[in-house]
């Protein structure tokens, strides 16, 4: 006689749904602070990868199951706990979090953090990956790494100088402390911060306007920002002009300009 086995009850790591045009990732361990381990990293870039080659999904939003954003890696997975074990947390950069930066900052389509609480550690970088970050007023974002001697990563000393200068991130790395998502907004570290029952809204709203633009024009003009940073101005310029006549070629281009001449509102397809 046999036993039939039990119905799996664990949920999803990464919880996904799609609202019209706009998909919307959960990062599932609200008891944890929604922290990072191997296995929300697969879960995550497997559903990342999913919206990428989705034609249907033109704006992307991240965010967090309860209380918190994402507290960062959960130091209990992974990291070489063991008795006489030499940790590697560069292996596990390479492993989990290069990949993840990578792909955030490489999506065909504009991606939203929703910042529903703590942003810590790698967590508040990973926020910081995407295109823009709309908080919720009670949120933080936290610069944790020198709290157990280290370093930021996931992008951390990249993102960090470019979007408030040398001076506050290294403030910001180097004391740890906690910013508040309107401080945060004030010194340009991220887009927006909204009252907490509004973040959500703000945040559909914001994916919903994206999902109606040229996806891949604006996911040009990311590639184009970023490499404008360590560009000479004429490199820079070179770069526009090879986009522009890249882009000037595309469907999104030949609709829009019909559209403005015809006062009429366009229909972009590419991606």
């Amino acid at each position: 006689m046999t036993t039939a086995a039990p119905p799996q009850t664990t949920e999803p790591l990464v919880l996904q749904r799609t609202q019209g045009a706009v998909r919307v990732l959960t990062l599932n361990r609200p008891a944890q602070l929604n922290s990072f381990t191997a296995a929300m990293h697969a879960e995550l870039r497997t559903a990342l990868d999913a919206a990428a080659a989705d034609a249907s999904v033109r704006a992307l939003i991240l965010t967090g199951a309860g209380r918190g954003f994402c507290a960062g890696q959960d130091l209990n997975d992974g990291m070489g706990s063991s008795p006489g074990q030499v940790p590697d947390v560069g292996a596990v950069i390479e492993a989990n979090y290069r990949p993840l930066a990578a792909r955030l900052r490489a999506m065909p389509v504009p991606v939203i953090a929703a910042v529903n609480g703590v942003a810590a550690g790698a967590g508040a970088n990973a926020a910081l990956c995407c295109d823009m970050v709309i908080a919720a007023r009670s949120a933080s974002f936290i610069q944790a790494f020198s709290k157990i001697g280290l370093v930021p990563d996931c992008g951390g000393t990249w993102l960090l100088p470019r979007l408030v200068g040398r001076a506050r991130a290294l403030g910001l790395a180097m004391t740890g402390d906690k910013l508040p998502a309107e401080e945060a907004q004030r010194i340009g570290l991220i887009w927006a911060c909204v009252d907490d029952a509004e973040l959500m809204n703000a945040a559909m709203a914001l994916a919903e306007r994206l999902s109606t633009m040229p996806s891949k024009a604006l996911a040009q003009t990311r590639r184009a920002i970023d490499a404008a940073t360590t560009m000479a101005f004429d490199d820079a310029i070179t770069l526009e002009a090879d986009t522009q006549r890249e882009l000037g070629r595309a469907h999104d281009f030949a609709e829009g300009v019909a559209a403005f001449l015809a006062k009429r509102a366009p229909v972009f397809k590419d991606r």
